[in-house]
C-alpha cells in the first residue's frame, strides 16, 4: 500500500474559439485560440520550477497542446490519457447551451439540474459514467507516483468531477467553484481518495480565465 500522498496539479486546457463562443465541445477536437496558446505558455512558466514526475493529458488537442507547453517548460515526460477526456455531449457538440435550451427544453432542463442519469442524445455520456471514468483514471495514474507530483491536463467537466471527488460532494450539488481555463488546482491523492489543497489559482493569468459555465 502507498505510504505517501501523490501531489496532483490539475490544469484545465487554455481557451478555444468554442469556449469564447460558448459552444459545447465535448469530444470534438478543437484547437487552442491565440488566447489559449498564451494561457498555455503562462501556466507553463508558472510551473517551470515545480518538481514534476510526469504529465498526463487528455488526448484532445486543446488539452494536449496545453500539456506540451508545460512539458517543454518542466522537461517532464508527457503521456496522452483518454480517461481525462471531456464528457461526451453527442449531438449537442458545436451548439451553444442557449440553442439546446431553445431546441430541446427538456434535455436542457435535465442537463441544467445535473440529472446524473441523463445522457445527451447521439451517444453522450451520463454524469455517472463521467464520474466513474475520471475516478478510475486519477486513481490509476496517481497510484503509480507514490510520494511524487504529477500534472493532469484536462477539461472543465473533468475538473468538476475532481473537485467533487476531493470534497465528497454529490453529482447533483450546484457548482459554486470556478473552472477557469489554465487555472492551477492542487490536490492530494492517497488510497483513501482525493483531498483539496488549493483551487482556481489564476495569478499567472492577468485578468483571470474564462469559467466553464455548464460543466
Amino acid at each position: 500500500m502507498s505510504q505517501h500522498a501523490t501531489r496532483i496539479l490539475a490544469i484545465r486546457h487554455g481557451e478555444t474559439a468554442w469556449n469564447a463562443d460558448t459552444r459545447i465541445q465535448g469530444h470534438t477536437d478543437i484547437a487552442l485560440n491565440d488566447t489559449g496558446l498564451w494561457q498555455a505558455r503562462r501556466v507553463a512558466q508558472a510551473l517551470a520550477h515545480e518538481d514534476i514526475a510526469a504529465i498526463y493529458s487528455s488526448d484532445l488537442q486543446r488539452a494536449f497542446a496545453t500539456a506540451q507547453a508545460i512539458a517543454q517548460a518542466t522537461r517532464a515526460p508527457l503521456l496522452a490519457e483518454r480517461g481525462l477526456r471531456e464528457r461526451g455531449f453527442g449531438s449537442f457538440e458545436g451548439r451553444s447551451f442557449a440553442q439546446v435550451e431553445q431546441e430541446s427544453p427538456e434535455h436542457a432542463r435535465r442537463w441544467r439540474t445535473r440529472d446524473p442519469h441523463y445522457a445527451p442524445e447521439g451517444g453522450g455520456e451520463t454524469l455517472i459514467t463521467l464520474h466513474a471514468r475520471v475516478q478510475e483514471a486519477v486513481q490509476r495514474l496517481a497510484a503509480g507516483h507514490d510520494g511524487q507530483q504529477i500534472v493532469l491536463v484536462a477539461h472543465g467537466g473533468v475538473l468538476d468531477i475532481l473537485y467533487r471527488l476531493a470534497t465528497r460532494l454529490e453529482l447533483q450539488a450546484p457548482r459554486t467553484w470556478q473552472l477557469a481555463n489554465a487555472a492551477i488546482n492542487r490536490l492530494l491523492w492517497t488510497p483513501q481518495g482525493l483531498a483539496l489543497v488549493g483551487w482556481g489559482d489564476v495569478q499567472h493569468l492577468e485578468g483571470g480565465g474564462r469559467d466553464e459555465l455548464h460543466a
